[in-house]
């Protein structure tokens, strides 16, 4: 991509960009919705198409310190587990 990255989005541990590249459109909109149900993202974000280049891309911004509420945090799966 050649957007520059702005040093806001990378200010503190645990913020990311991710740039996708993927064969098709379905697949990169799946790996975003992935994403989004993981961490804190900028979401479904545009998915563009370069001439030059084969496949799609897109760019994510997520915060990997903040997961999704409903998923099982560290160690809460595996007391359940032990639990029963």
């Amino acid at each position: 991509m050649d957007s520059v990255i702005d040093a806001r989005h990378v200010s503190e541990p645990g913020l990311v960009v991710l740039d996708i590249t993927a064969a098709d459109e379905e697949t990169a909109l799946a790996l975003m919705d992935e994403l989004q149900q993981l961490w804190a993202t900028s979401g479904i974000t545009e998915i563009r198409r370069d001439p030059a280049q084969p496949g799609v891309r897109a760019r994510v911004y997520a915060d990997v310190r903040r997961t999704n509420p409903g998923l099982p945090q560290d160690g809460e799966e595996q007391a359940a587990t032990t639990d029963q």
